[in-house]
């Protein structure tokens, strides 16, 4: 189990020494159960860290937050950043490394291990809770979370299986690969779910079953870029739904607007947002290491983690890659083995 107050005495370490310039990480939320991302800057902050069930978020998104605001500084700061890391945060900081983003020494990864557990699906447990609302999930041994009933003394205990997050039930990594320190006990298999389960279970229904799935889901899309906005995959300066270096005057002829490139057109119809998710999902082919926020912050409940694990299952099968395992390894899409199938590419 994750000693907190270890984990808090490691943060504030770092940052009385100058080590870093600051640490990512979690404190307890002001509305809920839910605990909320924090960046702290002092030693003092550290006792405000947090870690249990409700530690939802994919903090190298943060990461990402940092290097951008740093690159549009004047005077830039380049100490390092701590981050508290699950196991699915520090595979997408791995992703990160591998594609040069930054550099292994600009990042202290302070790895969490979510060990027989993982973190709740929100909507899971409100469903369990028959309209009660928890003040607090704490773990409660390797298969169990206890719940904190708010207005009220009463606790429940509710099997961990029944309000994971889909993702941990298939997780693959409960133990951060990627770590300067650890706290908690290092587990190889979770034992819940098999990888995949969910995708190759939707794949039994037909091809035009599925198609017909998908296109109700796509024309429930609301075009409103939440999954890309939360995604520390999706670093792009420039998106290929945007439009930011070509920009309309007056003056902009019609031939000139008419010859701009435009992958998908802003209208939320079925189309164009089959034409984003598509795409977007293909671009984290090699990329995705099953995080499950995209799907976690969609307000309309489309099940984006189907899409995505997908391309994940693929490339595990077919070129036995995970992402983010390994950052000496190169990127599944900008490199090949002899061995690798379908021998034109050589």
């Amino acid at each position: 189990m994750v000693n907190v107050e270890e984990l808090r005495d490691y943060a504030a370490g770092l940052l009385e020494q100058e080590q870093v310039k600051s640490v990512i990480g979690f404190r307890r939320g002001t509305a809920g159960a839910l605990a909320e991302p924090c960046t702290i800057t002092s030693a003092a902050e550290a006792a405000s860290l947090v870690w249990d069930p409700t530690c939802l978020n994919n903090l190298a998104l943060y990461l990402v937050n940092d290097s951008k605001q740093q690159a549009a500084a004047k005077t830039p700061d380049n100490r390092p950043v701590g981050i508290v890391a699950k196991g699915c945060d520090s595979r997408a900081v791995g992703v990160l490394l591998q594609e040069n983003y930054f550099k292994r020494e600009d990042v202290v990864v302070i790895g969490v291990s979510c060990e027989g557990t993982g973190v709740i699906d929100p909507r899971k447990l409100s469903a369990k809770l028959k309209g009660r609302t928890a003040s607090r999930v704490e773990f409660a041994g390797a298969d169990d979370f206890k719940i904190s009933i708010h207005g009220g003394k009463s606790e429940t205990v509710i099997s961990a299986r029944e309000i994971l997050a889909d993702r941990c039930l298939e997780c693959r990594a409960a133990t951060p690969k990627l770590h300067d320190v650890l706290f908690g006990k290092a587990v190889e298999k979770r034992g819940f779910d098999e990888p995949f389960r969910a995708v190759k279970e939707a794949e039994k229904a037909s091809e035009d079953e599925r198609w017909a799935t998908w296109g109700r889901h796509f024309d429930r899309c609301l075009r409103c870029f939440a999954c890309r906005s939360v995604c520390p995959m999706c670093y792009c300066p420039e998106c290929v739904v945007d439009s930011t270096t070509f920009v309309i005057t007056p003056a902009t002829s019609a031939e000139e607007k008419a010859s701009r490139i435009r992958w998908c057109e802003r209208s939320a119809n079925t189309s164009e947002s089959a034409v984003y998710l598509l795409t977007r999902a293909i671009h984290l082919a090699g990329r995705c290491v099953d995080c499950g926020e995209c799907e976690r912050v969609c307000p309309v409940n489309i099940p984006l983690r189907l899409l995505n694990t997908k391309l994940e299952m693929e490339a595990f099968e077919t070129f036995e890659y995970q992402a983010g395992y390994d950052i000496e390894q190169p990127s599944l899409l900008s490199s090949f083995r002899d061995e690798d199938p379908n021998s034109f590419i050589r």
